[in-house]
């Protein structure tokens, strides 16, 4: 029956083949699972219609709406339900090209109970972290909640930081600039003995060297100009919870000797002060290059290498999960959306292939960044692939420009592209934009863009 990552859910299943659905809906049911079963897409929709599922299982050959046809009809409606594709094995291509568009999964047919769960357990798992509300939800997920992923990497990834989060062991994270670290280390607390304390993140390259000691440690009240009052500093802040260290390399070579002593004794002494006091905290640190290159070349102390790096985890870049790409994308777009007030709500046809096939030096944090300018200059529900083109080309690198900078260089370049094709056409320029020509007229000369520039 249902076990802990088995937590009840309401599931729709959709295939025509009777006798097939009844097995499905059988397995599920005997593990715990509300099933409701359709016969067709169009009857699953009408279900929809009714009741909001946790995930969709369906067929992807049936007549009439076929799986595919059912899947995008759902994404419009419920742009962040899983849907997972059954297939015969000559249909796999199918399958396959159906990730590219956002479905969740496939599973073969005849479909193996151990397989299927597994598929199921997965989807239920990111249904949870995306806020459903799951009946009798074991709250066993919610650690690692804001982690989005399909990706069978970061699932081995989240099973070993969850076993080291029942440690107080240093944890040392390793990933490029984007992908997640501090997530992570926010995971790796919630999901430890600490998780009701408090979690202290420390980005040790963005604090001025003179003010580091003071920052991680405390200071006394007149120990320094400007001490006007005392101050704890970070690593009491985090007594009996979690700190973490980012851009642990960064960290001064004086400081690195005084943080050393402060993990060796577990005791720090402010700025000033004359005492010490005990501190109980555990040490997450990041680093977003190998820490044993900068010990050999003596930027870094080898015993405090050593101290934070008792167990380590490395994060892959977004290209080396590229099936988390379709997925993160809609988060991002549906989130964005809501903080935007904007009525956004699926990609037009072409966007997410685009987005998948994309190098990402960024990682998650450029996808989110491109995302955004997708949603904030999208004039409708849907964001045509144009708009993806357009935020593409200006993120191409891995620096990332302000937002307000970004959007007025996207806007200007994606103008001058609506006028190339209509060769300074403003009715039909604007019609393309779904602006009226007052508006368009407005934005031209936002940009001093005139259509002579275009014509012939």
């Amino acid at each position: 029956m249902a076990t802990l990552g088995r937590a009840m859910a309401r599931i729709l299943v959709v295939d025509d083949d009777e006798d097939l659905l009844k097995s499905l809906s059988m397995r599920l049911r005997y593990e715990g699972h509300i099933v409701t079963a359709a016969e067709s897409g169009a009857v699953a929709l009408s279900r929809l219609d009714l009741e909001v599922p946790h995930m969709v299982i369906t067929d992807l050959r049936m007549p009439g709406m076929d799986g595919l046809q059912l899947f995008e009809a759902i994404h419009r409606r419920y742009p962040l339900m899983p849907v997972v594709i059954l297939t015969a094995n000559g249909t796999i291509p199918d399958a396959v090209q159906a990730l590219q568009k956002g479905v969740f999964g496939y599973i073969t047919k005849p479909f193996e109970g151990v397989a299927l769960m597994r598929e199921v357990d997965r989807a239920l798992a990111i249904s949870n972290a995306l806020g459903a509300d799951m009946p009798g939800e074991s709250p066993g997920e919610s650690w690692r909640e804001a982690i989005i992923t399909r990706s069978p990497r970061m699932e081995k990834l989240l099973a070993e930081a969850r076993r080291m989060a029942q440690s107080d062991a240093s944890l040392l994270i390793y990933g490029e600039s984007g992908t997640g670290k501090e997530l992570l280390a926010r995971a790796v607390h919630a999901s430890s003995n600490r998780s009701e304390e408090s979690f202290v993140a420390v980005n040790c390259g963005a604090i001025p060297e003179n003010l580091v000691e003071s920052e991680l440690f405390g200071h006394v009240k007149g120990a320094f100009t400007g001490a006007v009052r005392d101050s704890a500093g970070m690593f009491t802040t985090a007594h009996q919870g979690t700190i973490f260290l980012d851009e642990i390399a960064d960290l001064p070579l004086a400081m690195q000797v005084k943080l050393l002593r402060v993990l060796q004794e577990r005791e720090v002494r402010p700025v000033g002060a004359s005492k010490s006091h005990k501190i109980d905290v555990r040490v997450i640190s990041a680093c977003n290059r190998k820490l044993e290159d900068e010990v050999a070349a003596g930027r870094f102390r080898e015993d405090l290498f050593y101290r934070l790096n008792v167990v380590s985890l490395t994060l892959p870049p977004l290209a080396e999960r590229r099936e988390d790409i379709p997925m993160l994308a809609n988060y991002f777009m549906q989130s964005l959306a809501l903080r935007y007030a904007k009525p956004v709500s699926t990609f037009g046809p072409g966007g997410l292939e685009l987005l998948s096939a994309a190098p990402w030096p960024g990682n998650v944090r450029q996808l989110q960044n491109v995302v955004e300018k997708c949603v904030v200059m999208s004039a409708g529900p849907l964001i045509p692939v144009t708009l993806v083109q357009g935020a593409l080309s200006t993120a191409g690198g891995a620096e990332l420009l302000p937002l307000d900078e970004a959007r007025r260089e996207f806007e200007r370049d994606y103008l001058t592209s609506l006028l190339k094709i209509t060769n300074g056409n403003v009715a039909q320029a604007a019609k393309l934009a779904q602006r009226n020509r007052t508006d368009f007229y407005a934005l031209m000369g936002r940009h001093q863009l005139e259509p002579a520039q275009f014509k012939g």
